[in-house]
């Protein structure tokens, strides 16, 4: 049985990852230390480095969760999406950021950079290009790269204070841009 396989290894992980968010909630990640965390999770410091190379590591790992719920939010529809009703998992995700947003903030620079926007990004784009494709739509690389732009930017600018707006709010303007983008003929 491989590690990622290992139910011990899950729940350890799993006990890191919340000793993490605990910390966070204290103290911003830029304050939070390996011991700290370790002490927390009740764990040693080389069970940690069994599992992560670091915190940034754990971090990402950690908010893998918000890079499903929004890939998912955003694909909570069939048929044709309507832009003046964003599915309600799309409202629901962004209302519920606020649960551990300064460790997202942290790892979600504005403009959508740093380790969790890369990795939201990528796999939102890849999720994109693969419903595109799926429909028959064309350009499907290209749009998807601007709907996982698009989403990713807006997201971060927003957790940042750079776009103003509720969570209801920027779930609705949101979905209408991402609908714009999917409607625009490229040619």
């Amino acid at each position: 049985m491989s590690a990622v396989q290992d139910p011990r290894a899950a729940r350890t992980r799993e006990r890191l990852r919340a000793a993490l968010f605990e910390a966070c909630a204290e103290q911003p990640l830029s304050d939070v230390s390996v011991a700290d965390v370790v002490h927390r999770a009740h764990v040693g410091r080389a069970t940690f480095y069994l599992h992560y190379q670091g915190l940034e590591e754990l971090a990402v790992d950690a908010c893998a969760d918000i890079v499903r719920e929004a890939v998912d939010a955003l694909h909570a529809w069939r048929g044709i999406p309507d832009p003046e009703s964003p599915p309600p998992a799309l409202e629901e995700f962004f209302t519920g950021l606020d649960r551990h947003r300064t460790v997202y903030t942290a790892l979600l620079t504005p403009g959508g950079g740093g380790p969790l926007g890369m990795v939201l990004h990528r796999d939102l784009r890849e999720r994109s290009r693969t419903e595109r494709e799926l429909a028959g739509a064309p350009e499907a690389e290209l749009v998807a790269a601007a709907v996982a732009g698009t989403f990713t930017g807006v997201l971060a600018d927003w957790m940042h204070g750079l776009v103003p707006g509720t969570a209801p709010e920027v779930a609705a303007r949101i979905w209408r841009l991402l609908i714009a983008l999917h409607r625009t003929r490229l040619s």
